[in-house]
């Protein structure tokens, strides 16, 4: 399978939320589905959360979120 796409879409950009594309064969294989998301590094979870979003509202019935390492940086707030 190959992954979703992922682009932002204009109308979306001025209120900063990037717009998610799951094409509709991930939607079939997904649909009701535990989906594992394995990450490398997490450093402030955005694009972790984002992609849970995405696949959550493509039908995962849920969405777990693995990573091999999370960078924290002093002043920046944790997810």
């Amino acid at each position: 399978m190959e992954p979703a796409r992922t682009r932002k879409d204009p109308g979306d950009a001025a209120a900063g939320e990037p717009f998610r594309i799951v094409s509709a064969r991930w939607r079939t294989e997904i649909a009701g589905q535990r989906v594992v998301l394995v990450d490398d590094v997490i450093t402030t979870g955005a694009t972790a959360e984002a992609a849970t979003k995405a696949l959550l509202g493509a039908g995962a019935a849920t969405v777990d979120v693995l990573a091999v390492a999370r960078v924290t940086t002093p002043g920046l707030a944790s997810p």
